[in-house]
Order: structure tokens, then sequence, then C-alpha cells
């Protein structure tokens, strides 16, 4: 007892851990203001290049569609290379094609259009093992206990990406134009990229790590070992070679659990691409907004998703260490956040400017504490194909960015309104809690067959 005392206290001058989630929100910070570029833009795009909602919704989703593609591959080059190498790749050719939407207004209308669409597809494709990455550097980073905060940290960066960058673009665009947006973020996130694999590393190579750190990490469950040998050479080159096998792939999906936490992600994907796409749109043509205007109150519900977004992970680490299962220690704050977000249909039946704002930043705050979707890839993804699991998951939440803009685009073309988006996004919320409490069941690391490996166990802490 003394000795374990001991080891978390030593623990407690090495927090190498806490550095490296840090270095995953600066990413992910970054990846959403990449992502969040168009939507901030997207009225004077609009009105630019001549595009109707429903044009405009499919520019939207060419992030999605390739976004989309990219997870299974991406998830299995993390598996082949490690996580360090393909994120640092991710971020700097994502950044660079986000850098060269900047000079698409030097074309014609036409031509504009098709490669506006071109360079959201190419960034979507490059971004695909981001989140995978994100949750395979937690599983490896962090014991059980602490991965709901850890997955809500850099999860909840998506939030803060919207309240540092809304207003920062859309100055951008009152001071000079719409194309700098895309030139100023696309040369942060090369920078980016240079300094993560500067200070990046696994978790027994990195140079300030203590073994009672490691110790601590994989004591608690943290897979630390995830990209180190524990073969002789000739086996890991085997394994390199022939890489996750369809098979396993194949086991994920007929989980039922995975099939319910799959469902959920969708849903709850569905309220991120209505924030990420339209809302702004939204601040301007339903409500008389000016860019300048919707990119400033934009931030003010993301500072509230930002907040539940680090409340729903510590909540849920909080329910552990008090002796509640992984179960209800993760489903609780889902479920709550998902009853919050559905709020955001009132906005159809209030006028005040005011009020639409406090509606959707109630709305944004249930949607930050109820996204452990992350952490709940990192409890039960299997360690032989942790990336490629993450990708599976990554893969059906982001059919959302596909349909999600497309979607709301065909309703507010045939209604000339938001109210039907509004109900729509809303009623995903609903399915979302559905799929967690009908679908689900017990929350627990998968054991692929065949792997030798022991589940982990989902009993009381």
């Amino acid at each position: 007892m003394g000795q374990a005392k001991l080891s978390i206290e030593n623990t407690r001058k090495s927090r190498v851990r806490w550095f490296v989630v840090f270095m995953l929100f600066v990413l992910t910070t970054i990846n959403y203001a990449d992502r969040a570029t168009l939507s901030i833009v997207g009225d004077s795009v609009q009105k630019d290049l001549g595009l109707s909602a429903v044009s405009m919704g499919y520019v939207f989703s060419a992030f999605g569609w390739a976004y989309v593609i990219g997870q299974l591959p991406g998830g299995w080059l993390l598996d082949k290379f490690g996580s360090k190498v393909v994120i640092a790749s991710s971020v700097f050719f994502w950044s660079l094609f986000t850098f060269f939407q900047g000079f698409i207004g030097f074309f014609t209308a036409g031509v504009a259009i098709i490669m506006l669409f071109s360079l959201r597809f190419i960034v979507g494709l490059a971004e695909a093992p981001s989140f995978p990455g994100n949750s395979r550097i937690v599983a490896s980073w962090f014991p059980k206990a602490e991965r709901g905060t850890a997955s809500a940290i850099f999860n909840s960066a998506q939030y803060f990406a919207l309240v540092l960058f809304s207003p920062l673009m859309a100055w951008i665009v009152h001071k000079f134009d719409w194309h700098m947006v895309f030139i100023v973020m696309g040369v942060l996130g090369m920078i980016l990229a240079a300094v993560w694999m500067k200070v990046i590393y696994s978790p027994k190579k990195h140079p300030r790590i203590t073994k009672e750190e490691i110790a601590y990490i994989e004591e608690g469950g943290g897979l630390v070992d995830m990209d180190e040998a524990k073969e002789g050479k000739k086996e890991k080159e085997k394994e390199a070679k022939k890489g996750p096998q369809w098979s396993q792939v194949k086991q994920l999906l007929t989980n039922r659990m995975l099939v319910g936490v799959y469902l959920g992600q969708y849903c709850i994907t569905t309220l991120t691409y209505f924030f990420l796409t339209w809302f702004p749109v939204y601040l301007v043509q339903a409500r008389g907004m000016s860019i300048l205007e919707a990119g400033f109150i934009s931030s003010l519900p993301a500072i509230c998703g930002f907040v539940g977004g680090v409340l729903g992970g510590i909540v849920s680490d909080f329910f552990l260490k008090k002796g509640r299962s992984l179960t209800f220690a993760r489903k609780t704050p889902i479920v709550i956040g998902m009853l919050l977000s559905c709020s955001m249909i009132a906005c159809n039946y209030v006028d005040a400017e005011w009020l639409v704002v406090v509606i959707m930043s109630l709305a944004f705050f249930g949607k930050g504490f109820g996204a452990l979707g992350w952490a709940v890839v990192s409890d039960t993804s299997p360690k032989e194909i942790a990336g490629l699991s993450g990708g599976l998951f990554n893969t059906f939440g982001n059919i959302a960015s596909i349909t999600t803009p497309i979607i709301i685009g065909y309703i507010v073309n045939a209604t000339g309104s938001f109210n039907g988006a509004l109900v729509f996004v809303g009623a995903n919320a609903i399915v979302a809690i559905l799929s967690y409490l009908l679908l689900v069941g017990e929350i627990k690391r998968v054991e692929l067959k065949g792997s030798g490996m022991k589940p982990e166990s989902n009993l009381k802490m």
C-alpha cells in the first residue's frame, strides 16, 4: 500500500501525458478551425460564386465525402506506421490544401466552384487519420480512469476552435477578403506539423517521462507499448506487411455494442456539422446578422460547448473514481447532453436574437457535455487494431458530415426557412439517446477472436 502511494506521488512529478493531451488539443483546434473556414466565409462565397442553398450544401459536403472515404485507410496507416508520423503528415497536407483554397478567386466562377469542391475534398482526405490518431494516443498515454477527461479535452477543441477562430476569421473577411482566411489558416497548420514532429513521442520513448509515470499508466490499463515492437524483427515485418485483417473489421461490425456506438456517433456528428456548416449562415440569413456579428456571436455558444465538453469528461471520470461502472460513467453524460441539445428546436418559436443565442448556447453546452464517443472508442478498441477501430467509428460518425449539410440545404431551399432544419438536428439527438440506452449495453474492450487478449473489466473500481 505504501509503495503504491509512493508511486503515485512520484508520478505527480512527471505529468508528460497531460502535455501530450495539450498538443492533441492544439492540433484539434486547428483541425476544426480549418473545417469551419468555409462556414465563416460561406455567405460571401455563396454570393461571389452565385451558389444556391442546395449547391452550397454540396460544397459543404465535399469535406465529408473524402473524410469518410479516408477513415479506414487512415486507421490502417496509423496501425502500420504509428501515430506520430501519420498525424504530422495529416496536419501538413490538410493545411497545404487549405492554403491553396485562398487562390481560387483567380479563376472564373465555374472553375472556382470545381476547384473549391476538389480542394475541400482533398482536405477531408488528409484529415481522415486525425481523430482515430487522437484516440489511439489517448489509449496509449492514459489509464482508463483518466481517458474520459483526456478525450474530452481534445474533443472540446472543436468548440474552442470556434471561440478563438470564428471572430478572427470574421475580422479577416471584414478587413481583407474571404480568400485570406484560407491562407492564414493554412500557414498556421504547416507550422504546427513541424512542432508536432519535434515534441511528440510514444510513452516509453519520451525523454522526460519517468518510470513511475509509465507504470502508473500501464497499471491503469494504458496501452503504453502500442507502437513498440513486442515481437522479433521478422515477426514485426510480417505483421507490418499483412496489416489489420478485414476479418477483424467484420468482428467490429457484428458487435452490437459497437453498432450502437456507431449509430449514436452519427447522430451526435449531425449536431456537430450543423454548427460547423450552416449555423453562421443561419445567423446571417435567418436572423439578419452581418458576417462580423455572426462570427462573434457564433463564439458564444462555442464557449458553452467548450465548457460542456471538458465538464462531460470530468464528470464521467468522477463517476468512475466514485466506484460507478464504466457503462454508467460514459452513458450518463451522453444522455443528459443530448437531452439538452434538443433545446435548439425552441429557436423556432422565439424572435429575440439574445434568446436565440441563449438557447443555442444551451444546446451547444449539451452537445459538448455528451460528446464522449472518443472516450468510448479508447475504452473499447482492440489493441491490435486501435487505429482501424477508431477509423471505423469515425467513418460511421462522419457520414453525417455528408448528409447533414445536404439535407439542411434541401430543407432550406424547399421551405425558405431554417425551422425544419432545427427540428431535423434536434431529432438526431433523440436517436442518439435511444441508441445508447437500447443498443449499446455494457461498455467494455472488444476482444478479437484468436487474439489471446483479455478484455478490460467493466467492474466497479
